[in-house]
């Protein structure tokens, strides 16, 4: 990313910044470059005949993350626009075929920039937890089941919510009440149901987890003394709402519901996450990594420039 400079600030005043995709661009790349890419991808000697690289991989993870927030699903049409939506940040583009493939080997970074971000938003202090589970179709026909190549990582789900059946993957997300992700794993709905999903995505990948302490907000979905029980283990408690056959009452704040079905509409319907494409496994993680990436990037954003409405993608998609 070259010809781009901050504005001149005078020492003793406080440098403003703008909700604008430039702004948030720059000052992702920085963090990028400065903190999140020498932490995550130590340098290392680089072996092999040719060049390296024009496009850096602070460069490619804004690339990626300005085509979600411009909603450009298809990658060739995004590469088509480039030049005039972000031309004057990216000199150097990269082709359909090498920005596909430099995607793929991107995932590790996506995640490691996401969770960084996550990190330095002041929402993840927050003792309190948001989680729900979304389906992902990967295809319509019975002939895509049987001859994708994400055959056994997608399968057949029921999703309750609108009746139906579907082929895909189900897509497990733990935010803030601002929206940050901070926890999510993808399971075959076939394999795994929503409560083992749920101990798998706790147990087997810690850094998902919430602090000890922490309250976690779902649905019924997770409701039985099995998985209070396993929740208890970790320190968790879960908060849900009552089921019909209960006789005890459970207080539940169905405000905080709402919202998580709300971050689950932003990412769905304003980053293209069922418009994500994919044939390939490692497509499908990337892409999926690429819009968690992009609604961090932007709360994070707005929590640093003091925006009144952390989620709001208003001012960057266009």
């Amino acid at each position: 990313m070259i010809g781009v400079a901050y504005p001149n600030v005078e020492p003793h005043k406080e440098a403003v910044l703008d909700a604008d995709l430039d702004t948030l661009l720059i000052a992702l790349y920085v963090e990028l470059d400065d903190r999140i890419i020498p932490a995550s991808r130590p340098r290392r000697a680089r072996r092999g005949p040719g060049r390296p690289p024009l496009v850096t991989d602070a460069e490619l993870c804004c690339l990626a993350v300005a085509q979600v927030l411009l909603r450009y699903n298809d990658e060739h049409h995004w590469l088509r626009a480039a030049p005039g939506r972000v031309g004057h940040l990216f000199p150097r583009l990269l082709s359909q075929s090498e920005y596909n493939e430099r995607l793929k080997n991107a995932a590790d970074l996506f995640e490691a920039a996401l969770r960084w971000l996550a990190g330095r938003t002041p929402g993840s202090a927050e003792p309190l937890r948001l989680m729900d589970a979304t389906p992902i179709g990967c295809g319509q026909s019975k002939t895509t089941a049987q001859r994708s190549d994400l055959f056994g990582y997608a399968g057949y789900g029921y999703e309750s919510a609108h009746s139906r059946w579907y082929w895909g993957t189900k897509l497990l997300l733990i935010t803030t009440p601002d929206g940050t992700v901070t926890g999510f794993s993808l399971a075959n709905p076939k394999l795994a149901g929503e409560r083992e999903q749920t101990r798998q995505t706790l147990t087997r990948q810690p850094i998902n987890r919430p602090e000890p302490g922490s309250i976690i907000v779902t649905d019924k979905g997770l409701s039985g003394a099995d998985v209070e029980e396993f929740l208890d283990d970790l320190d968790l408690t879960l908060v849900r709402p009552a089921r019909r056959d209960e006789k005890t009452p459970r207080p539940f704040p169905n405000w905080l519901r709402q919202r998580i079905e709300a971050i689950i509409w932003t990412l769905k319907n304003q980053l293209g996450l069922e418009h994500h494409n994919a044939r390939v496994p490692a497509g499908l993680w990337t892409r999926v990594l690429q819009r968690l990436l992009a609604l961090n990037a932007v709360i994070w954003h707005n929590w640093t420039i003091d925006a009144p409405v952390k989620r709001s993608l208003i001012a960057y998609d266009h």
